[in-house]
């Protein structure tokens, strides 16, 4: 028997290792199983080369729990370690034995699917036990070993009596752990972490029923057996290639990782790449609401078929952690920190490489069926409009399948959009006018005026509308946007013929005078304005930067600009040829006048959705009076 020190840099490393390896204790598993899936993949890859006689077989991997013992067991059926091997990879803390695998058989390993970069993987078993054991038999047929260690740097080494090729891991779970002895505990790690490992892992058995043959009675019930457990899918659909899947098998991998998402997905896009980095994976566009927050940490993210974090933020690109899928690269470091990957080179190449890859996608599918695209433009755009306000690159092959919706349900892009209305929404400028709307309801009279003129108005009511627009002024030429019910319309309606006023401007100096004696001024700003006699008599507008501002603010843009809170101010477009508002000028009792300004107010508030609480009750309340 052997007796020694494990080689550390420091005395306290196992008190070290318990506190600050891992931010949290249960990845100890996903170490380990790691570990045995490498053991495994290296002996399929030595004797697919001839470097090794055993024979390969079916190998499995086996979590087992002793509950009585408070024992947690790992056994694999990889290639295993001779005595002098257990020196050199365990008691050298921080020595992967991986890489040096990897550097030994270099490009020949390149596809074996090792995992490597887990350095002290094995010692996060520390973390969860008071003591470890190993027992393990090499493929090369020596003399099994036993190692031991109690959590000091101390260890023991002597031959074990195991017979077969593999290793065991035995943890001794300490009090403070002893939720890793529960059955639920370690069936929710193992799907967590390990669901999609290349090699099967056994949990338990279960019974299934045997198949009755053909000639059984009609009666007869199927006979049960008792067969392994395996809780993970070693060839999930990222792992294949696209032309190896059909549409039903992207969308039966997609029920596999969210069981209880109950709609299938819009489309999904499939990425494989091995140059400059390597990079497998599937994403799926779901349908979507316009709550950001709800939509993201849908992503998971593997190393090698390892389960890292759902957590993808500085990985993939902000707008697309949206989506939903998986995204599978042994070129991302596994536990480091986020700023760090933030500014790694080989991520920040990928999170490119993603974004021309939807940008392609969504390229292909408008380009293929255009009807199909424009059906599902509700339910994808905040994903591409969002990517158009924070990818550059997104921005620009965005032209080739954005889409500007109408309120009549048409659907443009944005140069169909621009040849549509060049000729007669343009401003006293000549600045092309893109007008739009909100909420269809709550500006319906508004819509109902502008497209009487001919105007096209435009549908944009996601959350983030009031950004979009910001940008496409600033980067295309010489257009402005303008919602429905905003002053700038006022510049298009001028450009008609001109109305002509039935007031002299000495009844304006004295309607404007009435006016601003009961209208409040730190509300509205009076303007009044010749218009068609059935038009509105009271109408308002709110300043199209003002409200723009505010609106940015409250999706969290508005602060950028220093504004702080925006006040609420409006403008009251008064129709001067309007009869009730001539009949306002002429009423000779104050208190009439100011019943019916406040009345037409109200009613033109009423319609902008302003009016509530206390006011909303006290315009009930006069419009009942009236009535009566």
């Amino acid at each position: 028997m052997t007796k020694g020190n494990i080689n550390v840099s420091v005395e306290n490393i196992f008190p070290l290792i318990k506190k600050f390896l891992y931010s949290d204790h249960e990845i100890f598993l996903r170490e380990l199983i790691s570990n045995a899936t490498d053991a495994t993949l290296k002996l399929k890859h030595m004797t697919t080369v001839g470097d090794s006689k055993a024979e390969y077989g079916n190998p499995i991997i086996e979590v087992k729990i002793d509950k009585e013992g408070k024992k947690l067991h790992i056994i694999d059926q990889g290639l295993g370690m001779t005595a002098e091997e257990v020196e050199k990879y365990i008691n050298q803390v921080a020595f992967s034995g991986a890489e040096e695998f990897l550097d030994k058989y270099k490009d020949s390993a390149k596809d074996s699917g090792i995992i490597g970069h887990f350095g002290l993987g094995f010692y996060s078993a520390f973390m969860v036990a008071e003591k470890v054991e190993i027992i393990t038999k090499s493929h090369t047929g020596e003399p099994a070993a036993h190692w031991t260690c109690d959590g000091s740097p101390e260890f023991t080494l002597e031959p074990s009596d195991k017979t077969e090729r593999g290793t065991e891991i035995i943890l001794h779970i300490a009090e403070d752990s002893t939720e890793f002895l529960k059955e639920s505990r370690i069936k929710e790690l193992l799907t967590k972490y390990n669901k999609f490992m290349p090699v099967p892992i056994k949990f338990g058995t279960k019974e299934v029923n045997v198949a009755l043959p053909e000639d059984a009675p009609k009666d007869a019930k199927p006979e049960k057996k008792t067969v392994d457990n395996i809780i993970n899918n070693p060839n999930p659909a990222w792992t294949k290639q696209p032309t190896d899947l059909q549409d039903e098998d992207y969308k039966s991998f997609y029920r596999e990782l969210y069981p209880m998402q109950f709609e299938e997905p819009l489309f999904n896009i499939h990425l494989n790449v091995d140059y400059p980095f390597n990079l497998t994976g599937i994403l799926y566009f779901p349908k979507m609401t316009n709550d950001m927050n709800m939509q993201k940490d849908k992503i998971q993210l593997y190393q090698n078929q390892v389960f890292v974090t759902d957590n993808v933020e500085g990985i993939v690109p902000e707008f697309l952690t949206m989506l939903r899928g998986v995204i599978d690269s042994p070129d991302i470091p596994l536990n480091v920190s986020r700023s760090y990957l933030q500014a790694d080179g080989a991520v920040k190449k990928i999170s490119s490489y993603i974004t021309r890859k939807v940008a392609d996608k969504l390229k292909s599918l408008f380009n293929n069926n255009r009807e199909d695209f424009e059906a599902k433009w509700n339910d994808i755009k905040i994903v591409i409009e969002y990517g158009m306000l924070s990818e550059e690159k997104f921005f620009e092959k965005a032209d080739a399948f954005a889409l500007y919706p109408t309120v009549d349900g048409k659907y443009y892009t944005y140069e169909e959009l621009f040849n549509k209305i060049k000729a007669n929404q343009t401003d006293k400028d000549d600045k092309l006018v893109i007008l739009y709307a909100s909420n269809t309801d709550a500006q319906h009279s508004y819509i109902e005026a502008a497209k009487a003129k001919g105007y096209e108005v435009l549908l944009l009511d996601s959350p983030i509308v009031s950004h979009l627009i910001q940008k496409l002024e600033s980067t295309k030429e010489n257009i402005s946007f303008a919602r429905v019910d905003g002053d700038h319309i006022d510049n298009l309606i001028n450009k008609e013929e001109t109305k002509i006023s039935k007031l002299t401007d000495e009844q304006k100096t004295e309607l404007e005078t009435v006016l601003k004696d009961t209208i409040p001024s730190e509300k509205f700003m009076v303007q009044l304005e010749a218009m068609d006699s059935n038009a509105s008599p009271f109408i308002i507008t709110q300043p199209e930067f003002m409200r723009r501002m505010k609106e940015m603010q409250q999706t969290g843009g508005g602060g950028m600009f220093g504004m702080g809170n925006m006040p609420e101010m409006y403008n009251l477009v008064v129709n001067t040829n309007s009869d009730l508002v001539g009949e306002i000028l002429n009423t000779k009792t104050k208190k009439k006048q100011e019943r019916l300004i406040n009345q037409s107010l109200d009613l033109a508030r009423l319609s902008q959705g302003l009016l509530k609480g206390e006011e909303l009750t006290n315009f009930v309340k006069r419009s009942y009076e009236l009535l009566k």
